[in-house]
């Protein structure tokens, strides 16, 4: 996933912050039960003398070395017990005097062994998630609660075929995609009227995604445009997060591109498009457009290099039925 170095190096100095609290507060602990309990502080210091101590015997008696080791061990262990019962006698938790991580798991390094843990994962999610502008939505709008009862089973005479039949075979478009993600290229464009579901598709996609931990942005036209006039515009006052996001729209996993069409087109504007589209698709990364404009009047708004390079390389899926925002008043 595309997390830049500078975020991932912040997040591992995060899981050190975390560690070296850990082990302050195991010290203030310790001081806490040696200066109320000195026989825990005399067993410590056994224990901790215990390595040293098994390569002396060893050494000095190699032939009874598998004897003096089980010696050794049963005395530590006596030493573990004394000192469990001892925390409990004085109202302590067993293990009172050892590291207090958040995960337990990796002991908050974010590794086991070199493999990274499910808490490190978890926080690139969460990461790939505020960076996404979806965090709020996606758990209203998902796979899970898309209704397809509110498409028409009747049979729509400019199509020959009925909005919910439709619909579930764009659905099932939707889900090959976020399958395939890794190993297959492919763009889409969802278009139709307003209100059909086109906005709530890409916000389910986005969200299976960032659950298998892919990097998402998604932006209106408005919102997207705004930051390339900000570019352009405000150079002196860039800073290094606004560069920085900037940059991820052309190197994100997956770039939704909702309401094309509703901005204010120029030349500019459909250069920074085209150039944002053409890096994309060179590079191999996903995007996403919803529009309400049909392909015919893309002609209209945008060049011809732009109308080809989106339906050249983007599967167009056209969405039909009532707006669904009127359909639920009367559902």
């Amino acid at each position: 996933m595309t997390i830049k170095e500078n975020q991932y190096k912040n997040i591992l100095r995060n899981y050190e912050i975390k560690r070296d609290n850990s082990l302050k507060q195991l010290k203030l602990r310790q001081e806490e039960i040696y200066n109320k309990i000195p026989r825990i502080f005399q067993i410590d210091k056994v224990l901790a003398s215990t390595g040293i101590e098994i390569s002396k015997t060893i050494l000095q008696n190699p032939e009874k070395a598998e004897e003096l080791l089980k010696s050794l061990e049963q005395k530590n262990l006596d030493l573990i017990i004394e000192k469990a019962e001892l925390l409990h006698t004085n109202g302590y938790n067993k293990n009172y005097l050892k590291p207090f991580y958040e995960c337990s798991s990796c002991k908050d390094t974010g590794y086991i062994d070199t493999i990274p843990c499910s808490c490190l994962k978890q926080t690139l999610i969460n990461m790939a998630y505020d960076q996404s502008n979806l965090k709020d939505i996606l758990s209203i709008e998902n796979f899970d609660t898309f209704n397809f009862e509110y498409y028409p089973r009747e049979i729509d005479p400019k199509t020959g075929i009925s909005p919910q039949e439709n619909i579930r075979q764009i659905f099932s478009h939707c889900i090959r995609f976020v399958e395939q993600f890794d190993e297959q290229f492919n763009n889409i464009i969802f278009y139709g009227d307003p209100g059909l579901g086109k906005t709530f598709l890409c916000n389910c996609i986005a969200k299976d995604l960032l659950d298998r931990g892919k990097t998402v942005i998604y932006l209106t036209a408005f919102q997207l445009f705004k930051l390339f006039e900000q570019a352009r515009f405000n150079k002196d006052k860039e800073t290094e997060d606004s560069k920085a996001y900037l940059d991820s729209i052309f190197t994100v996993d997956l770039l939704i591109i909702d309401d094309l069409g509703t901005e204010f087109s120029t030349a500019l504007t459909g250069a920074e498009l085209f150039n944002c589209l053409n890096v994309r698709l060179l590079d191999k990364k996903h995007t996403i457009i919803s529009t309400n404009l049909s392909p015919n009047n893309w002609q209209n708004q945008y060049s011809e290099r732009i109308v080809s390079r989106v339906f050249g390389n983007y599967k167009a899926l056209k969405l039909i039925g009532k707006d669904i925002r009127i359909v639920k008043k009367y559902i």
